[in-house]
């Protein structure tokens, strides 16, 4: 009996020890997935933090070069060879307000081989559904339509208030979707998830339908569609990319003159100013205001709401009182030599900024309050500013337009005009919605894998009677169905850190000067801290450069940074004997912004311009830029890329000689 009891405690210890081992390895199961989650999430975050830092330096150079739009249209030799786009266009590229949808008909033909929608006025639900269905199969709508329907919306938009009242008595709920920016297949989903517009079923789109994305033509085909179909259903606000001079950089202007190669003027000229007739916000229930940036603690909604909108055609384009009190301001204030490293931060645009806050006037200063002013600081600071969670109100300097606003001055503005809750868009969330200031500030934002394929979800929010909200999420999945999550967090990652070395290779003197600071010995080593501080000081990016390093130099046995080899799988992509480094890297730093002033030079839209065309836009560039680069350098360079001698170059072909090239993804390639 004593041994069948020994036995039986003999197996049960053995069962309690196996018990031990199988938590054990439960538990270090449980700490490895968590801590690979932890790692998968980091480099997530960082990957996304770098995609957004990039954008808001961008939007800083696009700042900067709307200055030098103004600058080029004014001190130009021949202004008319440049001012086509920006001031009225010649006389066969007006649409007149006048045309009526009949003379539409007679001056532009539809060809019997045209096989897309068929649309008559008034346009009614069938007509919506067709371009539904013609857009999801790649389908084209011509542009006699285009124009017709464009003439139309800016028709009804004329009729509309600055800012829309609804209220949520007549229907149940309403929907609000953030930026699109030209993600057809975002919409698409929005309205299989949520059904389409109608009386029943209200939307506000508020803003940034455009840009970025291949569709946004589409995109706003579709919304000025039922816009027309259902004008007290479907509400649009304008947003900061609802703007000529921004589609330029961000690619909309592209995408028209590509799709309608015959008329793309016309329909530019016309949407330019359909974008300056959207409204500026909504109000529902007259407790939640929405629009697109966010506020200021100037902004006044009265003086929003009475003002002429559609006089501001390009918030890019300040009043010319600006420039001339600006100008007032440096007559009383001495002027004192830039340092060197101030020179830089200028050309690398980081001085630049345009911000009601960040408009001053000397103190004592009897100029009078300009009314032109006051409309443009009013409107940009609604699209461009954007939440933060310290008090108060500071210039944007990340974007370099508008500000950013604490809770406090949310506060002021709800209590100012008895409102609850303030939805805004403007901003990348990778849950495609974020809340702050005490639920008071909401951020939706409707363009999924934005960034990447993966990087983020969309999100709409549905708002009841009770003005409580409810966020639908979403995210558009072709490739990442197909992935595990670290194979989507890889493709981020490696997308990220691709955009980020071009940054860097784009600033490689100014990058090798900072370092070198930290090198005194000149060894080609320096500490990470001093390397992450060389970084910063040069990019301003605000970036976690520690963490970066690994991805982005290397170090050496004694911890050092070995400085250089930040370049080492970097170059040139077409390298050209006559350009001097100096040169190619200022040419590659600044290729978007030469591709948008070229193609505003180029009339006939044939990718050619004139040698002297050329050599004014380059001077007058640099020379508004502060970029010191002797004339005969680019003389030398840009005849030797006419290879036939006629007195043109294709720019296309000459820019892309200036991009960079990732040597390692060459190799894997070829």
């Amino acid at each position: 009996m004593g041994s069948i009891i020994g036995t039986m405690g003999c197996s049960s210890s053995v069962a309690d020890r196996k018990s031990e081992n199988v938590i054990r390895a439960a538990i270090l199961i449980q700490k490895w997935y968590r801590f690979t989650m932890a790692r998968l999430e980091m480099r997530r975050r960082y990957s996304l933090s770098i995609f957004q830092s990039i954008e808001y330096a961008d939007e800083q150079d696009q700042l900067q070069l709307s200055n030098f739009f103004t600058f080029m249209l004014d001190n130009c030799t021949h202004p008319e060879a440049v001012s086509q786009i920006f001031t009225s266009p010649s006389a066969p590229q007006v649409v007149d307000e006048d045309l009526s949808l009949k003379e539409f008909e007679k001056k532009i033909a539809v060809p019997d081989s045209y096989y897309g929608p068929r649309l008559s006025f008034p346009l009614t639900v069938e007509d919506a559904n067709a371009l539904l269905h013609a857009f999801r199969n790649e389908q084209l709508l011509h542009a006699r339509y285009v124009l017709q329907l464009l003439s139309e919306t800016r028709r009804v938009l004329k009729e509309m208030p600055n800012i829309t009242h609804l209220s949520t008595s007549y229907s149940k709920e309403i929907t609000v979707c953030g930026d699109l920016h030209g993600n057809l297949d975002d919409l698409l989903l929005i309205f299989y998830k949520n059904g389409l517009p109608s009386e029943q079923n209200p939307y506000v789109f508020n803003g940034d339908f455009v840009d970025r994305g291949k569709n946004s033509m589409e995109i706003l085909i579709i919304l000025f569609a039922f816009l027309l179909i259902y004008p007290n259903d479907l509400h649009l606000n304008r947003g900061n990319h609802e703007d000529y001079i921004m589609n330029l950089r961000y690619g909309f202007t592209k995408e028209v003159s590509k799709k309608y190669k015959d008329h793309w003027k016309q329909i530019l000229s016309l949407l330019r100013d359909v974008f300056s007739w959207l409204p500026l916000a909504t109000i529902i229930d007259s407790k939640v205001l929405i629009l697109h940036g966010g506020i200021s603690d100037t902004t006044d909604l009265d003086f929003l709401n009475a003002l002429e909108r559609n006089k501001l055609k390009s918030l890019m384009r300040p009043p010319k009182s600006v420039g001339n009190r600006q100008d007032h301001v440096k007559k009383k204030t001495p002027m004192t030599k830039p340092s060197k490293h101030t020179a830089n931060q200028h050309v690398a645009g980081k001085t630049q900024h345009i911000s009601s806050t960040g408009f001053t006037e000397p103190s004592g200063s009897n100029l009078p309050p300009d009314p032109a002013l006051k409309e443009w600081k009013q409107i940009l600071d609604i699209l461009w500013s954007d939440p933060r969670s310290q008090n108060g109100c500071t210039p944007n300097k990340c974007r370099g337009g508008g500000c950013y606003f604490g809770p406090d001055v949310t506060a002021k503005l709800f209590e100012r005009y008895n409102l609850k809750m303030l939805i805004r868009s403007h901003e990348f969330k990778p849950e495609g919605y974020e809340i702050s200031h005490d639920g008071k500030v909401i951020t939706i934002f409707s363009a999924s894998n934005y960034y990447e394929e993966g990087s983020n979800r969309g999100a709409y929010i549905k708002l009841n009677p009770e003005l409580t909200p409810r966020f639908v999420q979403y995210q558009v999945s072709k490739l990442t169905r197909r992935q595990n999550l670290r194979e989507r967090v890889g493709t981020i990652e490696s997308s990220a850190l691709k955009s980020l070395r071009e940054k860097i290779y784009a600033h490689r003197s100014e990058l090798i000067s900072a370092f070198a600071q930290y090198d005194i010995n000149g060894t080609g080593r320096i500490s990470v801290n001093d390397w992450a501080a060389a970084m910063e000081s040069v990019l301003q990016l605000e970036l976690p450069w520690r963490m970066l390093r690994s991805q982005l130099a290397q170090m050496n046995p004694d911890g050092e940074v070995d400085f250089m080899s930040c370049f080492y799988d970097l170059k040139m992509g077409q390298p050209i004997k006559e350009a001097q480094p100096g040169l190619a890297e200022t040419l590659c730093r600044y290729r978007k912004d030469l591709e948008i002033i070229f193609n505003i030079i180029d009339k006939d839209h044939s990718g050619l311009i004139s040698l002297e065309e050329f050599s004014q836009t380059w001077r007058l560039f640099t020379s508004h830029l502060g970029i010191d680069i002797q004339d005969d350098s680019i003389d030398k360079l840009v005849l030797s890329i006419d290879y036939n001698k006629d007195g043109h170059i294709d720019f296309n072909e000459f820019l892309e000689a200036f991009h960079v090239v990732h040597r390692l993804e060459k190799k894997a390639t070829s």
